[in-house]
This record gives structure tokens, C-alpha cells and sequence, in this order.
């Protein structure tokens, strides 16, 4: 893990090698280039396992390290470090005093095995001096009376090459050979306050203090995070803003409004300003903004990478590695569904379902933001009317509906919009009265938690403009008697990404045109208007074809009437005609034309489509375009529009895969939904 973490703020080396630990291999000596690095006055800390074998417990007393210091103008060469042996008492002993040495601090502990128990205790030595340090073995008390020690294995052993040669042997105990460097300036960090538990949402500002004791600085500060979802930095303005005060639209606070960068973001390193100098024991804080994005037991690791502002020799830059454990426990569960409005073009009902997982938090709403520049997000009805009671208590579910418009315009092949625009629009779940003011989702930091919760949401409909994301902000209870009070100091976000709003068709439209009109029929049919607004909402081009009928031609409007009633032959004006697919021309053997007999007057046609019978349409994606209609109507009465059909295809580009579902679906038809129009007759 922090190898992952670290490997992406580690300098490349221009030699172009891929370990960047061969940078330090330059400066070291030949004799120790196998040998890991530590600094004086800096503990080199070992795990050790213990098991007892026996079928008794056994106690241990002042068990330390048992090491091997040689001072920089004393070092020794390899052959005369692994000649050393622990074969006798007076040896031993030898070894158990040099503890005592001033260049070494040993740790000592006491504990007690039970039968065959194993058991993992750590151990630290400290040089105070530079110069090579060798982690020889192990010693112990056993029951405060007998001494023993444990010698780890030589750290080079010898065998002979098929040439005859010796050649050394990489063993486990090579690890616990280091070359003591001079002290260098180490920095120390604290995130206050971290919480161990939170409740799922909960949004914090959190303040990451560094520190460094020595005199010598540090800079190019770099920092990671494990899970930027949970944790990632902020600016520096708003170090010393009010929280949650600083998030508001309007706010007196001169705040920079920066829309989230995901090329940046991708990156998931923060550079810290240039003129970032830490030293003296001086704190720097920088503002870190936390969220509890999903529960469970979450780890967190952060890894700060430094160099010396004084340039060393065997060591440039140093890691500060930080890790904490959190447990991230269940709060309000958030769901969308989206249906597209048939009476309205580009509009859509939006329904929110949420249920309070907790046992015992209650939570007032606070607002509901829609993410992106194109969607404006308005309430049906005054949410003191929807819910009344304002407090969703433990346990509790709710459901409310809101409506939804999309404003995109139309977007060319050639046109680059970004993935997820954070502009967006945003309601108060609360009483319109109430002096507290919508949180700003389009500014950092809500913008930039919002861009990590949309990569880790991603799924094979990311890139599809027909979703949305929404944000519900609310407020825990105050946990004292003052019950119905929301607390002013916390706030929680929940997420919900890549809501479909996708229907069956990708095509909608709409038919515009007078409702009530009057006419007068004695003199002249009535001509009427109307106008067809049709929208692509796929990132496809579309073709679509509008087949208007009439009720002669319409085979699902009913049975057919034969007509009944007589006529004249040569019979003018209107009268009673059946309603027939089809009126039959004849001709007598002397040439003449015979028509049938006319139908019945109750069967003529109220009104007619005038025009083409089958219009068509171009259309780009996410685009609109006008058709106009035009009816014939002979009575008055209240009549039904919706005897057409659309018939509507996609037209795939070359450039965008067949992903999604519509373009799976690359055709269609759709009938006419009811339009009624009612025509009176005029004095």
C-alpha cells in the first residue's frame, strides 16, 4: 500500500532505472550498498514472534536487542562484521553490556508466554552516532534468574561458485544490517480531529498539522491520501473560515469558487505551495476536508513526501507515512427515480425515497441540489406541505416528488463538454422563511468530493449525458433536550450518481395549439394551427417520420359502420355518410360513373389532417426542431388529437460506440398521446 501510494511522488531517476532506491546507492559506500538507511537519533523499530513450546507458561523479562555499532571512522568490512560468533559465556556477556554504550538505546519489555503460546513484541535501538549498525540477535530473562539469547542468522554467508570462487549469499538477516546516517530534519503530523466513527454523509473541516523539530527546513511538500472519497485537501482560504458557514452561496467570506479539474484531480497528489518552508518546531496547518462516502471499516493511508532544504549526501527526501482506522456506520439511504413528464417537453418527476438506517439520530433536510448546468430542479408542492413535521427520526422513511427541467442545448460532434459540469441548481427541504442559505455544491470542496464520488459511482453509463447526479444536504438533531433543533456545526452530503433518465423512446415532443376556440360553421369549415416540438435526447443523430391519420384510415378507432341510410343519385352538400376504409367507385356498361349509395351524415369525419399525411424530421443529438400541423374541422365539439404516429431511428455515429441503451435500440415507434381540442360554434 504505501509503496502504491508513494511511487507517484518519488523523483525518476534520469539514469532511467525503475528502483528509485538506486538514487541513494550513489552516495553510499560500496561495502554497504545492500544496507537499508536509518538517522541518527531515529528508533529502527523490529517485530519479533515468541512461542513457547512447553505445556507451562513461562515469564520474560528485559528483552532487547542484542546489536553491533560501528562508528564511522571505526567500520569495519564484511568479512570482519560476520566473523563475530556467540559461542561462549563470556562472549555473551560481552554482547548483553553493549547496550550500555552511549552511541545505542536499547527498548527493554516484560511479558509472559502461556503454553504454546506465540506471541509478536517490538523491539527499538536507536544509534545516537553515524556509522554501520548490525542487529546481531536477542536476549531475555527467563522467570528473572536464567539469561539466554538468540543469535540471528550471519548476514553473509559463504559458498563456492562452480568456478571456485566464493560468493555471497543474500540472507533474511541482510535486512537488519543499516547504515547510520547524520540526523536530518524529520516532520511529524496530526490530522485533528480525525474522527474513529462517524455516521455515513457526515462532512467535516479537518486541520492536518506538521511539524518539524530540527533547525534545518524542508520543502516540496507532496501529499496522498489512500481514499480521497473520505479525505483530500483543501486551500489554504479556508484554513481560517467558519465551517459549515464557509460553504454558503453569498457568503461575506472571500471565497474562490473554483469548478472541481478532473485532469488535475486524477493525478491524486496535492502539491503544497512552493513557498512552503517548515522548521524551527513552528506548526504548519493546511485544511483537510473530510466524509464518511460509505460504511464500514475503512483505512486510511496518508503519505507526505519532503526533501531537505540543505542538501545531504546520502539522503535527499524523506516520507512521512500516516494511517488511521475509521468506522463509518449506517445513516440515511437515498434513492432516485426519474420518469420523463408526458405532458411537458424536456421535464421530468423526479421521486426521492429516504430511510433513517440509524438508532437513534434524527435529521432535518436542509436542500436538494441537481448536479449540471442544463438541469433546474423546483418542488411540486411547499415542503412544509409534503412533510410537516420536518424531522426524519430513526427509523423513518419518506418520499417526496419534485420536477426537473432540462435545459441542454444542442451539443455538435465537434463540440468537447466536460464529463460532469458541476453547475447545478438547488431547493430548500425546509420553511421558505428560514434565514439560512443554500450550501454551493458547484465550489470546492463539495465540488471536488463530489468529482472522487463520481469515479468511484462510475459504471458503462458514465458517459452518457441522459443521467443526472443529485445531492442531499441535511442536519443531524442537537443530541440535547432542545428536541426539533438541527445541529448548526454538522453537516451531512449523500450522493447519488448516474440517475437514469433515459425512457423508452429517446425521441419526446410536444403538440402546441389552442385549447378553446369559437367558429362559425354556417359559413365555412374551421382551420386550425398547431405546432410539433420534437426532441432528440440521445447523443445520436435521429430521423423521424410523423404519419398523421384521419378517422377513414384509423383501423384501431372502431368498427366499421355500414351505411344505411338512402340518398338521391345526384345528391349535393353534406349528409350522413358511414364511416368506411374505403368507398368503392363503379362503372356501368355504358361508360357511366355509379357511385354507391352514400353513407350516413353521423359518420362524417369531425375534422380532418390537412397537408402531407407523412412529414419528416433531421435531427441532431440533444437538439429540437418545429413541425407544423394543420386540422380541418366541420362541427363543433370536443375532439381527440392523437391520431398519428411517430416512427422515429437513430443514426449512429462513427466515432461513439454502441454502449448505451438507445443506441442498442436504434428505432422505434410511438402513438400519439391525447390532445383535446374543443371548437364551439360563434353567434
Amino acid at each position: 500500500m504505501w509503496r502504491s501510494l508513494e511511487e507517484d511522488m518519488i523523483p525518476s531517476l534520469t539514469t532511467g532505472r525503475s528502483n528509485w532506491l538506486e538514487l541513494q546507492s550513489k552516495v553510499i559506500p560500496k561495502n554497504y550498498k545492500e544496507s537499508n538507511i536509518c538517522v541518527a537519533g531515529e528508533a529502527v523499530k523490529v517485530d519479533i514472534e515468541f512461542r513457547n513450546p512447553l505445556q507451562i507458561s513461562i515469564s520474560l523479562s528485559g528483552v532487547s536487542l542484542i546489536c553491533e555499532l560501528s562508528s564511522s571512522d571505526e567500520t569495519k568490512s564484511d568479512a570482519d562484521i560476520s566473523a563475530m560468533e556467540l559461542q561462549n559465556d563470556d562472549e555473551s556477556a560481552k554482547l548483553m553490556n553493549r547496550d550500555m554504550n552511549s552511541s545505542l538505546s536499547l527498548s527493554e519489555v516484560d511479558f509472559s508466554l502461556g503454553a504454546r503460546e506465540t506471541n509478536i513484541v517490538q523491539l527499538t535501538v536507536t544509534p545516537r552516532v553515524e556509522g554501520v549498525l548490525q542487529i546481531v540477535g536477542i536476549r531475555w530473562k527467563l522467570s528473572g534468574s536464567v539469561v539466554g539469547f538468540y543469535n540471528f542468522e550471519p548476514n553473509s554467508m559463504k559458498k563456492k561458485s562452480a568456478k571456485g570462487r566464493r560468493r555471497a549469499i543474500h540472507s533474511p538477516s541482510d535486512n537488519l544490517k543499516f547504515l547510520v546516517i547524520k540526523n536530518l530534519p524529520k516532520l511529524e503530523g496530526l490530522i485533528q480531529p480525525l474522527p474513529q466513527s462517524a455516521y455515513a454523509g457526515d462532512t467535516q473541516k479537518l486541520v492536518l498539522e506538521l511539524r518539524n523539530q530540527s533547525e534545518f527546513s524542508v520543502k516540496n511538500l507532496k501529499m496522498k491520501i489512500s481514499h480521497p472519497r473520505f479525505l483530500n485537501a483543501g486551500k489554504r482560504e479556508s484554513l481560517d473560515m467558519d465551517f459549515p458557514a464557509c460553504l454558503e452561496k453569498n457568503t461575506d467570506y472571500e471565497w474562490s469558487c473554483i469548478q472541481a479539474n478532473s485532469n488535475d484531480m486524477s493525478q491524486s497528489v496535492f502539491i503544497f505551495p512552493e513557498d512552503t518552508i517548515i522548521q524551527g518546531g513552528t506548526p504548519f496547518l493546511w485544511p483537510l476536508w473530510f466524509r464518511a462516502a460509505e460504511t464500514g471499516n475503512i483505512s486510511l493511508y496518508i503519505t507526505i513526501y519532503y526533501e531537505m532544504a540543505e542538501v545531504s549526501s546520502t539522503m535527499r527526501y524523506r516520507t512521512l507515512r500516516m494511517h488511521h482506522n475509521l468506522q463509518v456506520l449506517p445513516s440515511l439511504d437515498i434513492s432516485f427515480l426519474v420518469s420523463p413528464c408526458p405532458s411537458k417537453l424536456r421535464e421530468f418527476v423526479v421521486r426521492m425515497d429516504v430511510v433513517n438506517k440509524t438508532s437513534s439520530e434524527s435529521f432535518q433536510f436542509h436542500q436538494l441540489s441537481s448536479i449540471g448546468e442544463q438541469w433546474e430542479i423546483s418542488l411540486l408542492q411547499p415542503f412544509e406541505t409534503i412533510f410537516p413535521s420536518q424531522t426524519l427520526l430513526a427509523g423513518q422513511a419518506l418520499s417526496c416528488f419534485f420536477m426537473l427541467k432540462n435545459h441542454r442545448k444542442s451539443v455538435t460532434s465537434d463540440e468537447k463538454t466536460p464529463l460532469s459540469p458541476l453547475l447545478g441548481s438547488a431547493v430548500r427541504l425546509g420553511p421558505q422563511g428560514s434565514p439560512e442559505l443554500l450550501f454551493d455544491i458547484s465550489c470546492s470542496p463539495l465540488a471536488d468530493l463530489h468529482h472522487y464520488e463520481r469515479l468511484h459511482q462510475e459504471n458503462s453509463n458514465q458517459g452518457d449525458r441522459t443521467s443526472i447526479d443529485f445531492v442531499l444536504i441535511s442536519r443531524p438533531l442537537k443530541s440535547d433536550v432542545n428536541s426539533g433543533i438541527s445541529d448548526p456545526t454538522r453537516l451531512f452530503t449523500h450522493r447519488a450518481c448516474y440517475c437514469s433518465i433515459a425512457s423508452r423512446s429517446p425521441i419526446t415532443w410536444l403538440v402546441d395549439g389552442p385549447r378553446t376556440l369559437y367558429h362559425n360553421f354556417s359559413t365555412s369549415f374551421c382551420e386550425i394551427k398547431l405546432n410539433m416540438t420534437i426532441y432528440n435526447s440521445s447523443d445520436s443523430a435521429a430521423s423521424v417520420r410523423i404519419n398523421t391519420m384521419d378517422n377513414s384510415s384509423t383501423s384501431n378507432l372502431g368498427d366499421v359502420i355500414s351505411a344505411s341510410a338512402a340518398s338521391s343519385g345526384n345528391q349535393v352538400g353534406w349528409y350522413d355518410v358511414s364511416f368506411v376504409t374505403d368507398i368503392k367507385v363503379t362503372s356501368d356498361v355504358a361508360g357511366g360513373a355509379k357511385f354507391g349509395k352514400p353513407p350516413s351524415l353521423e359518420s362524417v369525419p369531425p375534422f380532418i389532417w390537412t397537408g402531407s399525411s407523412s412529414t419528416r424530421a433531421q435531427l441532431e443529438p440533444m437538439s429540437a426542431t418545429d413541425v407544423p400541423l394543420q386540422i380541418c374541422v366541420f362541427s363543433p365539439g370536443t375532439f381527440d388529437l392523437s391520431n398519428y404516429v411517430l416512427h422515429w431511428n437513430l443514426l449512429p455515429s462513427n466515432s461513439e460506440g454502441n454502449s448505451n441503451e438507445e443506441t442498442r435500440r436504434s428505432s422505434g415507434t410511438c402513438l400519439g398521446y391525447p390532445y383535446y381540442l374543443t371548437v364551439l360554434q360563434s353567434d
